[in-house]
């Protein structure tokens, strides 16, 4: 039978598990959002007609409900440093999911473990 001691254990980690587990599930969905936005900036910036656009072409910037004019200087760089700032999330938080993952697992073996001696402590009281 269980210590009191080691139900409290048990249950303490089960619990973490589970924090890490939800923490783990908005960390992921944190990453696909910004996928997903890398995938629409790399879009606007493959496109042909942004690319070859002159120097004095005329770009507006959707701002709430209004466009404002943008100088394409600053709109081709305006989307380059979103793909970097975006790269570098993407980054920083794969590493979290690592760190997250690492963590998970970690308590899913103490779990075991302690499983493994209260089973084991089992036929020895029998």
């Amino acid at each position: 039978m269980a210590s009191p001691a080691q139900q409290s254990q048990l249950q303490a980690l089960s619990d973490e598990y589970s924090s890490l587990q939800a923490e783990l599930q908005t960390v992921v969905a944190a990453r696909q959002k910004l996928e997903s936005q890398q995938q629409e900036n790399r879009g606007v910036k493959q496109l042909q007609e942004f690319e070859t656009l002159a120097e004095d072409a005329n770009i507006y910037k959707l701002v709430g409900p209004v466009l404002l004019k943008q100088d394409t200087a600053e709109a081709k760089s305006t989307v380059d440093g979103r793909l970097e700032f975006i790269g570098q999330e993407i980054k920083r938080i794969e590493k979290q999911i690592a760190d997250i993952q690492q963590k998970s697992e970690d308590k899913k073996m103490q779990v075991f473990q302690i499983q493994s001696e209260l089973q084991a402590a089992q036929p020895a009281a029998a």
